[in-house]
């Protein structure tokens, strides 16, 4: 095994062994919530779920900027490789919040702030990710997509202060005075999260380095990457 691969993929091997662990202290040793009963277990994978995929959009903001500062070409591969694994995250707390939405609010979908601004944020990565399919030359796509990506992230703190600022159903259950989530909970979610960090990090540096080899091969084939392929560069005639 190559040895820059060895890192990231510990860290989501660790990271699916503590997810793993994680199950215990979901379905034995949090209690179960007093009203919603079983289904509010869902929580403790739609939470971190929706936060490491802000933390993803974050990521690519920083690449981005990045990319528009230096010109990296690594800096945008990291872009790719956190919004990839933003969006695959924040589409799967969107299923998670529909299945927890079902049983707690009677409906699959509300237009609640929340959630009207992650289904937008969701849409915006979405077409970033088109964007960064098109088929550009690669110095150009990689300034345009860096624009998007700064633009793009306006919309991820709005999603986060959303149910502060706007009248929400959507429970902020963290932030809670009264109430609030029992110890055993707590740690449980903590938990979870701190397991979830370890699998998103291994997989935004593993899919990183993917991308990273396939951008040598194509260097010492004398090509550019060009939508997951290697393709020769024609000089433009004088």
């Amino acid at each position: 095994m190559p040895k820059y691969l060895s890192l990231p993929l510990i860290l989501l091997l660790s990271g699916c062994l503590s997810l793993a662990c994680c199950q215990y202290l979901i379905y034995f040793y949090a209690p179960a919530e007093a009203t919603m009963g079983l289904i509010q277990k869902i929580f403790y994978i739609h939470l971190p779920l929706a936060w490491w995929s802000l933390f993803s959009f974050f990521l690519v903001f920083l690449g981005s900027v990045l990319y528009l500062l230096k010109r990296a070409p690594a800096a945008d591969r990291l872009c790719a490789a956190a919004a990839e694994t933003g969006v695959l995250l924040s589409g799967l707390a969107l299923l998670t919040g529909m299945l927890w939405a079902r049983k707690s609010w009677g409906v699959w979908w509300t237009w609640d702030p929340r959630l009207t601004t992650t289904l937008i944020m969701w849409f915006i990565y979405a077409g970033y990710l088109v964007l960064r399919g098109l088929n550009l030359p690669r110095q150009r796509k990689g300034l345009v997509c860096a624009v998007v990506g700064v633009v793009a992230f306006l919309d991820v703190p709005l999603v986060f202060v959303s149910a502060r600022i706007w009248r929400s159903i959507h429970p902020a259950v963290l932030g809670a005075q009264d109430g609030g989530l029992e110890p055993e909970m707590k740690f449980t979610v903590t938990a979870c999260a701190v397991a979830f960090g370890l699998f998103w990090a291994g997989l935004v540096w593993l899919r990183k380095c993917q991308l990273d080899l396939r951008a040598r091969m194509c260097a010492s084939a004398g090509a550019a990457p060009q939508n997951g392929h290697c393709r020769k560069t024609t000089p433009h005639p004088r």
